[in-house]
């Protein structure tokens, strides 16, 4: 079947499915932020150190478990690493809920970290996208992600009005479950080539010694070190600007809206016309010149809300791009776990940029921390540009016959031995095999002997 320039309805559900529950899953763990240190005034032996472990566990947790999630996912599959992600999320939630002190509310985020499915998510939005679309899927994901940050600053301080910090974690474990439905009705089962995973060490260091992901790990940890430690501060000069707390959302909201209809022609860009690694460097270069300009610039309310727009224009750019390219350089049997590593170097990442932005502001000014973010950027520019340029592959549609798990397996070890077949996934439920082919060695004929009889 040739190519088809719009998504599939297989696609199509799986993404709007894949990213609702990460965008609810997201929604529960930020909407505590806005309100948490008014609440935890009153806990028990609470401290400003134990409020701020309560509020950054979960990113602590998450990071060290992203990888084995990931890991887990190649060898068992990601639905099921899904489930008991969003599971361990619920039971953290209601841990919480039910904790009177600090200590317990601490337990019980770190439980919610404990489901660690962002990799897995990744790659199953990868598993279930095709190559033509792999980054609009990706861009989908993240847009929805961003929403719910947004979405939770606004509802965190109403929820906790109505409902209290406690209904807040009740909330959150119902999205949990909900979630579980998601999956299970929405998400299509996979069926993935069997039998060359390997040893779980053997993956990760198969992924660890691959100097192109190594790249896009240390990209994604700068972005979001940029991003956390750029909040420490950008709050803070825009006061300084004389721009009062309570309009700061008039900035934020103009911004962010606008940045992501910029950033959608450019993700056109570099996949219609494959220019995938000069829009991806060029969004480096912006996203370290616009922190440069902030550092000189910080005291101009005009020049922070026009370089926060293109900070934030490089940032979804990126955002968006860096899983592309990791679903396509990762090897086919170790995606769940480069997604893994590089998952865990967005969460720490985001640990060092607050750690590091606020020593940097205490130590010495607000234009050290831009200068800082500004620096590490333009050291990933300099790596990127010797950066190879992503494979270029096709996708193609198998219609296949009605056949069952097992058959299934042998149909992808068959088709993954045709010359010019990169990669193969075969969905049961709708009778075809989604496949990533080089079309100039692509053996067609032989291809052809899979198809449907029908």
């Amino acid at each position: 079947m040739s190519y088809n320039l719009s998504m599939t309805s297989t696609e199509k559900r799986a993404i709007v499915a894949l990213s609702s529950i990460m965008s609810m899953r997201m929604l529960g763990l930020f909407m505590i932020f806005p309100v948490f240190a008014l609440y935890a005034q009153h806990l028990p032996g609470s401290t400003p150190i134990l409020v701020g472990l309560a509020i950054g566990i979960y990113g602590l947790t998450q990071a060290v478990l992203q990888i084995p999630f990931g890991v887990l996912s190649d060898r068992f599959g990601r639905k099921p690493i899904i489930y008991i992600g969003l599971l361990l999320f619920c039971v953290g939630s209601i841990v919480a809920a039910m904790s009177t002190t600090i200590t317990g509310i601490i337990l019980g985020r770190a439980l919610q970290g404990c489901g660690a499915i962002a990799s897995t998510v990744l790659a199953l939005t990868a598993d279930l996208s095709r190559e033509e679309h792999r980054t609009k899927a990706m861009a989908i994901l993240g847009m929805s992600i961003g929403a719910s940050f947004l979405l939770s600053l606004l509802a965190g301080p109403l929820f906790y009005h109505w409902i209290g910090m406690s209904g807040i974690f009740w909330f959150t474990a119902i999205m949990a479950l909900s979630g579980i439905v998601i999956l299970h009705k929405m998400v299509p089962q996979t069926v993935r080539l069997k039998g060359n995973a390997g040893p779980i060490p053997k993956q990760v260091i198969q992924v660890l010694h691959n100097s192109q992901l190594l790249r896009l790990d240390f990209g994604i940890l700068v972005l979001h070190l940029s991003l956390t430690s750029l909040f420490v501060v950008f709050p803070l000069a825009l006061i300084e600007t004389h721009l009062d707390a309570a309009q700061h959302w008039q900035v934020y909201a103009p911004v962010l809206f606008l940045s992501v209809i910029v950033m959608i022609p450019f993700i056109i860009i570099a996949e219609k016309y494959r220019r995938f690694k000069l829009v991806f460097v060029s969004a480096i270069g912006l996203l370290a010149l616009s922190q440069w300009m902030m550092g000189w610039l910080h005291n101009s309310l005009t020049g922070l809300i026009i370089l926060l727009f293109l900070f934030f224009t490089a940032m979804n750019l990126l955002e968006s791009s860096l899983p592309s390219l990791i679903s396509k350089i990762a090897p086919i049997e170790s995606k769940g776990t480069a997604m893994g590593v590089y998952s865990s170097s967005q969460f720490f990442g985001a640990f060092l940029g607050g750690i590091l932005g606020g020593w940097l502001h205490q130590h010495y000014s607000i234009n050290a921390v831009f200068l800082f973010g500004a620096g590490l950027s333009t050291v990933w520019f300099l790596f990127a540009l010797s950066m190879k340029s992503p494979p270029y592959l096709s996708s193609h549609i198998l219609k296949i016959d009605k056949i069952d798990a097992t058959q299934a397996v042998t149909l992808s070890n068959s088709l993954a031995k045709i010359p010019g077949v990169a990669e193969v996934l075969v969905i049961i439920e709708d009778n075809v095999a989604y496949l990533k082919v080089d079309r100039q060695k692509l053996d067609l004929a032989a291809l052809e002997q899979y198809s449907a009889k029908n």
